[in-house]
């Protein structure tokens, strides 16, 4: 199994800055892609930004005020979130593809328990 815990949220005003962590850790043989998604209230969850070997991906509501980035030596993601507005409020998930073993026919998703974030105006 694969656990992420996460952490880094909480309040700000609009305008500022905060960073999100989510660390992995249990059976791990590779990472495919590491991500964030976010779930606002009645809405649905969205993808927010992820990163793969290949790059980096935002949906076009944060490019410009967020970065993703990973330590591989850690299995961590970071989320530097800047120039926050009230509409980033949202509860924020790690999201996670990976081979838990060499013989693992293929990889799964796991997720984080989330953690929130509220942006005052």
């Amino acid at each position: 199994q694969v656990q992420l815990v996460e952490s880094g949220g909480g309040l700000v005003q609009a305008g500022g800055s905060l960073r999100l962590s989510c660390a992995a850790s249990g059976s791990i043989f590779s990472i495919n892609a590491m991500g964030w998604y976010r779930q606002a209230p009645g809405k649905q969850r969205e993808l927010v930004a992820v990163i793969t070997k290949g790059g980096t991906n935002y949906t076009d509501s944060v490019k410009g005020r967020f970065t993703i980035s990973r330590d591989n030596s850690k299995n961590t993601v970071y989320l530097q979130m800047n120039s926050l507005k009230p509409e980033d409020t949202a509860v924020y998930y790690c999201y996670v593809d990976a081979k838990p073993f060499l013989w693992s026919s293929g990889s799964y998703g796991y997720w984080g328990q989330g953690t929130q974030v509220t942006v005052s105006s």
